[in-house]
């Protein structure tokens, strides 16, 4: 608050400042004669600061045109898998389903010692000297490549080690500002015995699932192949019916397991993601099919996190007891195959000289113009099973044949690359 009265310190002070308000005031003329020149000087720095402020705009804008397209870029590159609950969608009809786009041949840097030396190494059962150099690779090489990464995860995944896989994967996410890679053991990480190949029995779905898909699962039941092989990426719309039908057949085809027989499930995530949408949490008038098709599904992809909290859903759903996990024996994924055809499947483990394989393989190559061969099992070829190996596809190649070797993994690619696989063989190595 102000004093008030004023002090007397203070009043005695007015007179002496209003003595010399006349002098101030005869001052005021030459300041003011002085304003424009200061004002004639202003309009530079106006236009400075204007230009400096236009030139953060035009930043600004450029930086979050920058990001967009790195969105939209990782968006169409990295097709993860949507989150429990998200809200997936059917593909749109009309669009253009993984299936019909080539994946990219294998390729590799202009000069990498590293990628050659570690996929000679593993091929002659040095695994862990293929590790460490594909480790000491990563600061140097795979600093801007990410080929020896990808062998690292694929080496980490025939060997069955989650931990290092898991460990690589983050600092893999990190350093390339992506999601890291999903788990996906290799057949021959969770059984080495197991060396079947040969033409598997298979069946390609979609675009609907209903009623109409039981006798097509009975063929498949009833086949004696030990290799089952069941594509999925052509589905768009399944009903209740068709869950109820392909879930029976799954589970039949699972207890088939303890007799040796081998299921391959290509495009699991197009049926997935299709399936998802139509469940509804609390929605007990619904038939249980789907969701219990979801389940079994994620049981058979070995997701276990996701089955867990699907399953605690189902619970709420239909107030019955959660299903438990049990990971499935023989049970691997794969793409969706590229178009119509049979594929032949090769074994976990190429040795040697295989003459029962080369044989296999050219009895399936009698009367087709195109072979596939599917490497989605295979973990490991040695160097005298890869070069027999392509001395054959070779043959076939130069009859005519297009040769397509699909779902290699990239240390297998590697080898296969560096002893001379060209046009006549073509390498598609699987995405990461």
């Amino acid at each position: 608050m102000r004093d008030w009265p004023p002090p007397e310190s203070r009043l005695r002070g007015e007179p002496s400042r209003r003595r010399d308000e006349p002098s101030r005031l005869r001052d005021e003329p030459s300041r003011l004669r002085d304003e424009p020149s200061r004002l004639r000087d202003e309009p530079s720095r106006l236009d400075t600061e204007a230009e400096r402020e236009r030139q953060r705009e035009i930043a600004r804008a450029t930086a979050a045109k920058i990001d967009e397209i790195e969105l939209e870029f990782a968006a169409d590159m990295f097709d993860d898998e949507p989150a429990w609950g998200s809200a997936a969608r059917r593909p749109a009809n009309g669009a253009v389903h993984p299936e019909h786009d080539l994946p990219d041949q294998a390729a590799a840097p202009a000069s990498a010692p590293a990628v050659d030396e570690s996929a000679i190494l593993y091929a002659n059962g040095q695994a862990g000297a293929a590790e460490q150099l594909l480790r000491a690779s990563l600061p140097t090489l795979g600093h801007a490549e990410r080929l020896p990464w990808w062998m690292l995860f694929d080496l980490y995944q025939a060997d069955g080690r989650e931990d290092a896989f898991e460990s690589v994967a983050i600092d893999y996410a990190s350093h390339f500002e992506t999601s890291p890679p999903a788990w996906k053991p290799l057949p021959a990480a969770l059984d080495t015995t197991r060396a079947h190949a040969g033409l598997a029995t298979a069946e390609t779905f979609g675009p609907m699932l209903d009623a109409t898909v039981a006798p097509r699962l009975e063929r498949v039941l009833e086949a004696t192949a030990p290799l089952v092989r069941l594509d999925f990426g052509r589905v768009t719309a399944i009903d209740a019916d068709g869950a109820a039908c392909l879930l029976a057949a799954l589970q039949d085809l699972r207890r088939q397991q303890t007799g040796g027989r081998e299921l391959v499930l290509a495009g699991a995530d197009t049926l997935l993601a299709t399936l998802r949408p139509m469940l509804v949490i609390g929605q007990r008038g619904a038939s249980p099919a789907p969701w219990l098709l979801l389940l079994e599904l994620l049981l058979l992809t070995h997701r276990e996190k996701q089955f867990e909290e699907a399953a605690m859903d189902y619970c709420v759903t239909y107030e019955v007891s959660p299903p438990s996990f049990e990971a499935p024996l023989h049970v691997s994924t794969a793409a969706p195959a590229p178009g119509h055809g049979d594929r032949f499947m090769l074994p976990a483990l190429v040795s040697g000289a295989d003459g029962s394989l080369l044989a296999a393989i050219d009895a399936y190559a009698e009367g087709r113009e195109t072979l596939v061969l599917d490497c989605s099992r295979l973990a490991r070829i040695d160097y005298a099973g890869a070069g027999s190996l392509l001395a054959r596809l070779d043959a076939h190649a130069a009859a005519g044949r297009a040769v397509e070797l699909r779902e290699l993994n990239h240390l297998v690619a590697a080898l296969l690359r560096l002893l001379g696989a060209g046009d006549g063989v073509r390498l598609y190595p699987h995405r990461y």
